[in-house]
């Protein structure tokens, strides 16, 4: 099962713990040989999730944009089983467009939001309704208690 990941950044302490719990739970449904978490790894959930999925026993892979985003220099990144650059626009590629590359690559989705594409963090309404469009499943996790983003 292939499972990417979008969220909101700049969450409170009290929020990446709620969160962190969340994806935990929904990682162990899957079995551990079967779980292949797809992630532009940037800080917040979509690492919280590369965690737990490496945790769990699953593999990891990184999606990057072509704007020259640099892999991180994490565990998580060394050990992923595939890296995946997106092609420049240019060259026919999705460019920086890591929403449209994520849902052709998933069969799930996990999305840290409230629901609401309020503000300037609409970037997990929108990979979320590319995903429903697709006719793939859309897993919210919003815990009880959890704040909206900081703004940076």
């Amino acid at each position: 099962m292939r499972v990417g990941i979008t969220g909101y950044r700049n969450l409170s302490d009290l929020t990446e713990m709620l969160v962190r719990g969340e994806l935990w739970r929904l990682v162990t449904t899957y079995g551990p040989y079967e779980l292949v978490g797809v992630t532009a790894l940037r800080p917040g959930p979509e690492t919280w999730f590369a965690e737990a999925v490496r945790e769990h026993g699953g593999k990891v892979e990184v999606l990057l944009p072509a704007g020259g985003a640099e892999l991180p220099r994490t565990e998580i990144a060394r050990e992923a089983t595939a890296v995946h650059r997106l092609a420049p626009k240019s060259a026919g590629g999705l460019g920086d467009d890591l929403g449209r590359a994520l849902v052709g690559m998933i069969d799930e989705l996990i999305a840290v939001w409230d629901g609401t594409a309020e503000g300037d963090q609409r970037e997990p309404a929108e990979i979320a309704a590319l995903t429903r469009r697709a006719g793939l499943w859309v897993h919210e996790i919003w815990p009880a208690g959890s704040e909206r983003p900081r703004t940076a």
